[in-house]
């Protein structure tokens, strides 16, 4: 079949091996110039693990990626409240690690070696499905055919608005927005510790990566319009962290040069179908799981994968679609419903969620606990399909 992926990001790429892999003709447009560079740190486990296992990619990730010893909780003083040991959680290092999304994204790409088709600075602009095949205009004027149409572009899908409709229909905004940005030569530096200072209304994380860089992550409270421009964005950041303690004013002053700047409403999209006729949604554009889930990467790697084995082995994709999501609806509606009520983790409301948190993850420091309350997170409560050695393709 011909098979048009809307998003070269992690989803999207992925479903592209176990469709190449099939035999399928893909194509992959994505939206921005370039494959995208920067952006945030993703922890990466469980079943997308498995996933990049089966890929054969996990050399390589570890090479990109980083192995964390240390999550410490820091308080306005920079002095500790609480340090959290993920080789307590996690029992060793061999199937977790932490990787620069865009990292993520360029190892998964790497691996179709040059069998898709790729078209940059290009988007999907409208959707005619006839029920034989899907008629797709593009933003720079053509209009082509093929077999079946993924999105597989985010939490903000168009293709998502253009075969089911609004945004407001699917999105859940959680009340907090989230920026992630980088700066060169920033001290001090904790390697592999990831420092974490929360108040009322915030969280800010630095970690410390290759080249001399600093990764800083802020989760704030926000009520109303997010903001879409960055002049406006940075003005938030700085409303919300005015009064801030530890080296948060240093960290402010960053701003305006800060490289790879990124900032987004913290969300989910909860739908009651993944797809509709010839259109199906994988990722965050079907099922985000949002920032506070903290898995969103390996949940897309796990249903690009699954609907790849699904649609390898049938040709029918209305029975390949139905089964994709109901291996999966499970697992990521349990992933989504446990991130509701991890706010107070990110950006506490109050001061009985800040000593909540704090109180936690002095708690979890001790043997055995951090375990018994984490360690069931970090083992997905799904059994990946085997790809077929015959796969069907018509």
């Amino acid at each position: 079949m011909r098979v048009l992926i809307s998003g070269a990001g992690i989803a999207g790429p992925t479903l592209a091996y176990w469709l190449l892999r099939s035999g399928h003709e893909v194509t992959i447009v994505e939206r921005a110039p370039a494959l995208r560079s920067g952006g945030y740190l993703v922890d990466f486990w469980g079943a997308g693990f498995e996933v990049a296992e089966r890929m054969g990619i996990v050399p390589e990730l570890r090479r990109r990626g980083y192995v964390f010893t240390d999550a410490m909780a820091i308080d306005r003083g920079g002095r500790r409240i609480a340090s959290i040991k993920p080789a307590t959680i996690m029992k060793s290092g061999e199937n977790y690690l932490s990787i620069v999304r865009s990292e993520l994204s360029a190892v998964i790409y790497e691996s179709l070696q040059g069998g898709a088709e790729l078209i940059l600075d290009d988007s999907v602009d409208s959707l005619e499905d006839d029920g034989t095949v899907v008629r797709v205009g593009f933003e720079s004027g053509p209009v082509r055919e093929f077999d079946l149409v993924v999105g597989a572009d985010g939490l903000h899908s168009g293709v998502r608005r253009l075969a089911f409709g609004p945004d407001e229909q699917f999105e859940r905004y959680l009340g907090i927005v989230f920026a992630a940005f980088e700066s060169r030569g920033y001290r001090p530096r904790d390697e592999l510790v990831a420092m974490m200072y929360a108040e009322i209304g915030f969280q800010v994380l630095r970690l410390s990566l290759d080249d001399d860089n600093a990764l800083f992550l802020v989760s704030a409270r926000h009520e109303g319009a997010v903001p879409e421009e960055r002049p406006a964005q940075e003005r938030l950041l700085r409303t919300v962290l005015k009064e801030a303690g530890w080296e948060v004013p240093a960290i402010l002053e960053l701003l305006p040069k800060a490289k790879e700047f990124f900032f987004d409403a913290v969300s989910q999209i909860r739908m009651p179908s993944w797809s509709r006729g010839r259109v199906v949604l994988v990722g965050d554009a079907g099922a985000a799981p949002s920032f506070l889930a903290g898995q969103g990467s390996a949940l897309a790697m796990v249903g690009a994968y699954t609907l790849g084995a699904e649609l390898a082995r049938t040709g029918d994709h209305t029975e390949a679609f139905a089964r994709y999501e109901e291996r999966l609806a499970p697992l990521i509606r349990s992933k989504q419903d446990a991130a509701v009520g991890l706010g107070l983790a990110f950006a506490p409301k109050n001061g009985w969620e800040l000593f909540i948190r704090n109180t936690a993850m002095r708690m979890m420091a001790l043997p055995g606990v951090a375990d018994l309350v984490m360690g069931r997170s970090f083992h997905d409560a799904v059994e990946l399909p085997p790809f077929p050695e015959s796969p069907s393709v018509r």
